[in-house]
């Protein structure tokens, strides 16, 4: 047992490593040597758990994606209104990339470039489920646009990763009001106008 636990502590420690790395200098300047320095293991463990860069990068994200998804719908249930049920997940979102700002940034480094393979964002896709679910019960109901779900996150959900990098730069200091208002621009930038 303890064989097995220090087996996953490594594992999660190159986890952590390759995101604080990613965060800090990018994919390109994240050379496998400086993940296994960062996580205390020789370069050779790292290929014990992955196959190369590309399988470690594609797996961390999956696994930050896990995490976030499971944040963010934690409280949700398909019993909600639909307005009710945004503004639930959209508030958890918010929470997650403000509190787990790391794993936040490493998402969002993840959106915006083509080191992530397709499969590895197909699956990351599938953990949004529940939100890309009630935003179709939105549209059928006629209380979401009937916007391809790729806008609705670009609109709704994507403003929160600037948000939280400008927070984490320090040029600017959400509290609750400008949260408040964030929620509203959302809302009404998906939900049809009566």
């Amino acid at each position: 047992m303890a064989k097995l636990q220090k087996s996953i502590d490594k594992r999660n420690a190159l986890i952590k490593a390759t995101i604080e790395l990613v965060n800090n200098n990018g994919f390109h300047a994240t050379p496998m040597s400086k993940i296994a320095k960062m996580a205390n293991v020789s370069p050779a463990t790292i290929y014990l758990y992955f196959e190369n860069k590309q399988d470690l990068v594609n797996k961390t994200y999956i696994e930050v994606k896990a995490e976030y998804t499971k944040y963010a719908f934690a409280t949700y249930k398909d019993s909600m209104s639909v307005e009710d049920g945004f503004k639930l997940i959209w508030q958890r979102i918010a929470d997650f990339k403000l509190k787990e700002c790391e794993n936040a940034m490493f998402l969002a480094q993840c959106d915006n470039t083509p080191m992530i393979d397709e499969e590895s964002r197909q699956e990351g896709i599938k953990h949004l489920q529940p939100l890309l679910d009630l935003w179709e019960r939105g549209k059928q109901e006629g209380i979401i646009k009937p916007l391809s779900d790729y806008l609705l996150y670009a609109y709704a959900i994507n403003p929160l990763s600037f948000l939280m990098i400008i927070q984490k730069r320090g040029v600017f200091q959400l509290d609750k009001t400008h949260l408040e208002e964030a929620y509203q621009a959302a809302w009404n930038s998906i939900k049809v106008s009566l």
